[in-house]
């Protein structure tokens, strides 16, 4: 490796580890047994974990079996289907809110006959599902059919030509083929469930106790006290340290 290249890669580095260490430098010490034992900070940890895990289970329901179709599938109208998944990779967050708000709430496309069965979607714990799983489902989708793609279908062939079934194939050949990429995907979208701020905060507010998840509540205390703001922010970045250090060496190796 060219040694010119080791000043960029210092450079990126500290663009990304000293903000954090910018937090460290900012906190009270005293103060910070205090803040992290609170129950605002350990309320909206347990919300943005719950929510973080229940988004992530809805990611693999939808979106497996989409990225299933857009990697086996030939036509046209296939990059354009792949364009729409992936627009919410480069859409503020907060339009995605938005954009769910104008379709689920009360006088939405949807939200208006769900309005009149007694079914309210924002501002409720379910929209924040929602708007973890508009956001983050992308990165399971994009793993998974960038795995298939590499992996092929001439295994799935061979299980045709034997007999199997498109389940069976899918069961016994598919699966095992993607449970890789299956783990490392489920982790990326996991702890992008658990950063989401701008389309929770729009579809479905900052509600303590129901929809004020942690990055919620970094920005509410940001407004009054620093120091919990501050507190928070290192609470999430340990807990996403945790997810990304320990449970993506393990997806690498399959076993998630």
């Amino acid at each position: 490796m060219p040694a010119v290249l080791h000043v960029p890669a210092l450079l990126g580095l500290a663009l990304v580890v000293l903000p954090v260490v910018g937090l460290l430098a900012e906190v009270d010490p005293l103060r910070l047994p205090e803040l992290l034992l609170s129950s605002s900070a350990l309320d909206a940890l347990r919300l943005s974990v719950q929510t973080a895990l229940l988004s992530t289970a809805l990611s693999l329901l939808l979106g497996a079996p989409l990225a299933l179709v857009l990697a086996r599938s030939r036509g046209r109208w296939l990059r354009v289907v792949r364009a729409l998944v992936l627009l919410p990779l480069v859409l503020p967050p907060v339009v995605g809110g938005l954009a769910l708000l104008y379709l689920l709430g009360r006088t939405g496309l949807l939200g208006a006959p769900l309005a009149a069965a007694g079914w309210q979607l924002p501002y409720t714990t379910t929209a924040v599902v929602l708007a973890q799983t508009f956001v983050a489902m992308p990165f399971l989708v994009v793993g998974l059919e960038g795995a298939l793609r590499s992996a092929g279908s001439d295994f799935e062939r061979v299980a045709a030509t034997l007999g199997a079934g498109p389940w069976a194939a899918f069961r016994r050949v598919t699966v095992p083929l993607l449970v890789p990429a299956l783990g490392s995907s489920l982790v990326l979208t996991f702890a992008r469930a658990l950063g989401e701020f701008g389309a929770t905060i729009t579809f479905a507010g900052s509600l303590e106790g129901s929809t004020r998840t942690l990055p919620l509540a970094i920005y509410t205390a940001a407004q009054s006290d620093v120091d919990a703001a501050v507190a928070m922010s290192l609470l999430l970045v340990v807990v996403a340290l945790v997810v990304v250090v320990v449970a993506r060496p393990k997806a690498a190796e399959g076993r998630l």
